[in-house]
C-alpha cells in the first residue's frame, strides 16, 4: 500500500508538472538542456563510479555478455550522453509548430498544431543512457517523463537522474518533469501501467518480453519496439567488396545493439564467391555462423541453421546465413522472419533495389549502407526514445516530433452554424 501511494504520488507530481512545461520556451528548454549536458560532464566520475557498482554486481549474476555491454558507461559515452543533449538543444522545437491551417467559406481559420502529448512513461533495462536521452527529448518536446529503468542499473540511473535534474527549476522546469520510480520492485510497475489518469503514453525499451508484458497489462496507449531481427541481403548484382564491409560492420562493430544483423541472405549466384571471403572475415572477429544447406555445401565447417534461428535475435556474435534464389524470396522471408525493424540490400541494379525498399514491411530499409545506423542520433534526430516497430502513431526511431500529438486551433469572428 505504501508501495502504491508512493508511485501515485510520482504520477501525480509529473502530471501536474507536465501542465507547465508545455509552455516553457524554447529558450529555456535548450538552456536547460545545455545545462544538463554540462552537468553530466562536471559529474562523470561519480557517475562512472556508481555505474562500476552496477557492472559489477551484473558480473556476479552471470548476466549475458550483451547485457553488461549495454549496462556499462565509460568516458566516451557520457560525453555522447552528453553531445546528445546538445544535439537536441540545436534542433527545431517542434511544440506550436502548424502542421496546416485553412480557411472555410465561412471565414473560420483552422489551424492543426502540434502540442506535447503530456506524460510519458519509459521502462527501461539495462542502458543507463537511456535516461538523460528521453529525459532530454521529453523536456524539449514539452512532456514530463516517468523514467523507470531496470533494477541492474539502478545505482546508475539514479545517479544520472540526480545530476540531470539539478537546477532545471530556475529555467521554469519543475524537477518533477523528470521523474523517476526509485524503486525497483516490479509492482511499481504495474501501478504505473495502470494510471491513466496520469499517464497519457508508454514507451517499453528492452527484451522481447519485457515488452510484452508491458503490453498484457498496461491500460495505456503502448509504443512497441518489440526486437531487432535485422537482415541484409546481399544481391547477385552487388559490389562484393562493399558487401563485405558493410556486413562485418553490420554484425560486428557493436552486436548487442538492436540494429545489428541477425541474417545474412545471398543470392545463389554469388554464394560461392561471396560467403568463402565474408566468412573468413567474420570468423576472424569471433563470429559464429549457422547456415542452411546450401550454404553448409560451401562453408562446411559451420553449424546447421534451425527454424527458430531464422527468428532469432542473438545481441552476440552470432550470424544466421541463407542462400535465396532471388530477391523475391529475400524479401518473402524478411517480412516472414523480421521483426519490421531495419533490413539493407547491397546491389548496383535500381530495378532490384527499388523492388526491396518498396516491398520490405520494416520501418527502416537500407540500400548499400549499414543498418547500424537506425538511431536518432545517427538519423540527426538529436536522439531518440525509442525505435517503434509499430505503424500507429509512430515507425521508426522516435524523437521529437513523435512525442506530440496535435490539436485544431479555430479562430472565428462570431460565427454560428446553421
Amino acid at each position: 500500500m505504501l508501495l502504491r501511494k508512493k508511485v501515485l504520488n510520482i504520477l501525480r507530481n509529473a502530471r501536474e508538472a507536465s501542465w507547465v512545461i508545455a509552455s516553457v520556451s524554447t529558450k529555456n528548454k535548450n538552456r536547460a538542456l545545455v545545462a544538463m549536458a554540462q552537468a553530466l560532464l562536471k559529474n562523470s566520475r561519480y557517475l562512472l563510479s556508481q555505474n562500476a557498482r552496477d557492472v559489477s554486481a551484473a558480473k556476479k549474476r552471470n548476466l549475458s555478455r550483451a547485457l553488461i555491454d549495454r549496462l556499462t558507461l565509460t568516458d566516451k559515452r557520457v560525453k555522447e550522453m552528453a553531445e546528445s543533449l546538445r544535439k537536441v538543444a540545436g534542433l527545431k522545437d517542434p511544440v506550436g509548430e502548424i502542421i496546416r491551417q485553412w480557411r472555410r467559406p465561412n471565414k473560420l481559420l483552422i489551424k492543426k498544431v502540434r502540442v506535447p502529448i503530456g506524460v510519458v512513461g519509459i521502462i527501461y533495462e539495462s542502458r543507463p543512457n537511456v535516461t538523460s536521452d528521453c529525459a532530454g527529448l521529453c523536456l524539449k518536446s514539452g512532456n514530463a517523463c516517468v523514467l523507470r529503468g531496470g533494477s541492474e542499473a539502478i545505482n546508475s540511473n539514479l545517479a544520472i537522474h540526480k545530476v540531470i535534474t539539478q537546477g532545471i527549476d530556475r529555467f521554469g522546469i519543475p524537477s518533477s518533469a523528470i521523474s523517476m520510480v526509485n524503486v525497483t520492485d516490479r509492482s511499481a510497475v504495474k501501478v504505473l501501467l495502470t494510471s491513466p489518469e496520469f499517464v497519457d503514453l508508454v514507451i517499453p525499451r528492452g527484451g522481447e518480453g519485457l515488452i510484452r508484458k508491458v503490453t498484457e497489462i498496461s491500460t495505456i496507449p503502448v509504443i512497441k519496439h518489440y526486437k531487432g531481427v535485422c537482415h541484409l541481403y546481399v544481391d547477385k548484382y552487388a559490389d562484393l567488396k562493399k558487401a563485405t564491409e558493410i556486413a562485418f560492420n553490420a554484425k560486428v562493430q557493436r552486436p548487442a545493439i538492436c540494429n545489428a544483423i541477425e541474417t545474412l541472405l545471398v543470392h545463389k549466384d554469388i554464394a560461392s564467391r561471396f560467403l568463402p571471403e565474408v566468412s573468413r572475415v567474420l570468423k576472424d572477429a569471433g563470429v559464429e555462423l549457422r547456415g542452411c544447406p546450401k550454404t553448409r555445401k560451401i562453408l562446411k565447417s559451420i553449424k546447421k541453421a534451425t527454424e527458430k534461428d531464422w527468428y532469432a535475435e542473438y545481441l552476440d556474435l552470432i550470424l544466421a546465413v541463407k542462400v535465396v534464389n532471388s530477391v523475391d524470396e529475400a524479401i518473402g522471408f524478411i517480412n516472414k522472419y523480421g521483426s519490421n525493424h531495419s533490413d539493407a540490400i547491397i546491389t548496383k541494379n535500381r530495378y532490384i533495389a527499388d523492388m526491396f525498399l518498396r516491398r520490405v514491411d520494416s520501418s527502416c530499409v537500407y540500400l548499400n549502407a549499414s543498418t547500424r545506423f537506425t538511431d536518432g542520433y545517427q538519423f540527426g534526430l538529436g536522439a531518440e526514445i525509442g525505435i517503434s516497430t509499430d505503424k500507429i502513431h509512430a515507425r521508426g526511431p522516435m524523437a521529437l516530433e513523435e512525442l506530440c500529438s496535435y490539436k485544431y486551433i479555430i479562430l472565428g469572428s462570431g460565427q454560428i452554424r446553421t
